[in-house]
């Protein structure tokens, strides 16, 4: 069965919900709140997130974090590089080379690589904008927002 890794789900969930707001800054407590998560697993999230420049932070009691980019312009590739510990791969010779006794004369390999292409392009082609619940009507973002400007916006911290 293929599958993506619980912290990658929870990743995308982090990512989408703070793609509503994509100008707000956000902190950890208050999307572990939201979305029903534990902090501890939302900041590994955030940091990891971060690492791979798909979230700015901003220190500070007004700090959080806010997506680094438009939500169209950060794919579902983009996520799962930033939160798998493997290179994506469908099979473990898809994903690292020479990792199989059976790799040299495998009469499969180049069909898995193939299909393993077809499928890490359609991560690529689906945007954080696209999976992303439209606002409900009369929702509006919290009256306590925050919203990075200026050179705060271009700031990079670890988080």
């Amino acid at each position: 069965m293929l599958r993506i890794s619980k912290l990658t789900d929870y990743g995308t969930l982090i990512v989408t919900h703070m793609a509503t707001t994509p100008e707000r800054v956000i902190s950890a407590t208050e999307l572990a709140d939201a979305l029903g998560l534990g902090l501890a697993t939302v900041s590994k999230i955030l940091k990891a997130l971060g690492r791979h420049g798909l979230v700015l932070s901003q220190r500070g009691t007004r700090g959080g974090y806010v997506l680094a980019r438009p939500p169209a312009q950060i794919s579902i590739a983009d996520l799962i590089d930033a939160l798998e510990e493997q290179p994506f791969g469908l099979t473990e010779c898809s994903a690292n080379s020479g990792t199989c006794n059976l790799e040299t004369g495998c009469r499969i390999r180049d069909s898995w690589l193939r299909i393993n292409t077809v499928v890490r392009q359609a991560l690529q082609t689906v945007s954080v904008a696209e999976m992303t619940p439209a606002p409900s009507p009369g929702s509006a973002a919290p009256a306590t927002e925050h919203r990075m400007r200026g050179p705060d916006r271009l700031a990079r911290h670890a988080g």
